[in-house]
């Protein structure tokens, strides 16, 4: 098992398949984007499913989810999910996507055994989400979660992110629609991951702000904070339930004491937290001939230096020097 100091265990592997990505999010990245990886940087599909499949039968992981960047670029997809469904125990497999060509993958990634997806949505306003990722999608972010929905690719989960004078406005408007489609949403607090390094606490909108921003409309009430476990949403009752709409207060209500989360990069780095300023090297190792042994071993080190918390409120806090779309979700 990946036990680190604090005596927390790594069950869950999130891994990058692609640092590119087909939208430019604010948030994210500048509208020109970044400078991609070099191919032969990233994991092959081979190289991603030795180590998935060295996390599942050695190291103790129970869920896999694949990320980017946007994973649906990632040519082989279909192909390293099927593999990932053959592992024994058979892992949960996710996929968190911003839903562009969703429509005609959903259906291939859950005949090779994609269990469900987490789908971006920001905004349901053609011009904002224009203005916000710089690319006029939305209607195919939206035609991608219809298509998830009726592949069985359920809850399809869908994360959004307000921006204070940007679309803050929508809260309501974005959980009437999840309410209405049957989606599950959950609002993210903004984090200091974007490659132009502009965050501020200051223009973050806070979880207490999105609770305040749903109440006016709805009805909210907490549901079994108990169960909540190691899950990083905070989950909530609409109108009395059943519906729920889900809270990651990253940033104000870290949730560090008992995350279970490691990462692979798309060019075979492990880290042991998004804010992470350390990385292990598996890709050079696993190339130049290491046994599982070694890379299982080399893994064990990255998560035991894993540090207590994020450490974003810290005087000496530094933004680690890659973006989310180079680390993975």
């Amino acid at each position: 098992m990946l036990v680190d100091t604090f005596g927390r265990t790594a069950t869950d592997l999130r891994v990058s398949l692609t640092d590119r990505c087909n939208l430019r999010c604010s948030y994210c990245m500048p509208p020109e984007g970044l400078d991609w990886l070099p191919k032969p940087e990233l994991l092959t599909d081979d190289e991603v499913v030795r180590l998935v499949r060295l996390g599942v039968e050695r190291l103790g992981i129970t869920e896999v989810r694949y990320t980017g960047g946007e994973p649906l670029l990632r040519r082989g997809l279909p192909g390293i999910v099927g593999r990932t469904a053959e592992l024994r125990p058979r892992p949960q497999i996710s996929l968190t996507t911003n839903g562009i060509g969703l429509d005609r993958l959903a259906g291939p990634l859950a005949e090779a055994g994609l269990d469900r997806v987490n789908v971006s949505l920001d905004t349901l306003d053609p011009e904002v989400f224009r203005r916000l990722a710089h690319r006029d999608r939305l209607a195919d972010v939206l035609a991608g979660l219809a298509a998830a929905r009726d592949a069985g690719l359920t809850p399809v989960k869908v994360n959004s992110v307000l921006m204070r004078g940007v679309n803050d406005h929508e809260a309501v408007p974005l959980l009437r629609h999840c309410l209405d489609e049957g989606y599950h949403l959950r609002f993210i607090e903004q984090m200091p991951l974007d490659a132009q390094h502009g965050w501020t606490r200051r223009d973050m909108i806070t979880a207490d702000e999105i609770l305040g921003l749903l109440g006016e409309e709805f009805a909210l009430e907490p549901d079994e904070p108990e169960a909540r476990g190691s899950a990083p949403a905070e989950s909530f009752l609409v109108d009395g339930g059943p519906a729920r709409v889900g809270v990651i207060g990253s940033v104000t209500r870290p949730f560090c004491a008992a995350c279970d989360r490691v990462r692979l990069t798309a060019d075979g780095q492990v880290r042991n937290c998004l804010f992470a300023t350390e990385e292990s090297n598996l890709r050079d190792a696993l190339r130049a001939g290491a046994t599982d042994d070694d890379l299982a071993a080399r893994w064990h080190a990255a998560v035991r230096s894993k540090r207590a918390g994020h450490g974003i409120d810290d005087p000496g806090f530094l933004q680690p020097a890659r973006p989310m779309s180079a680390i993975g979700g």
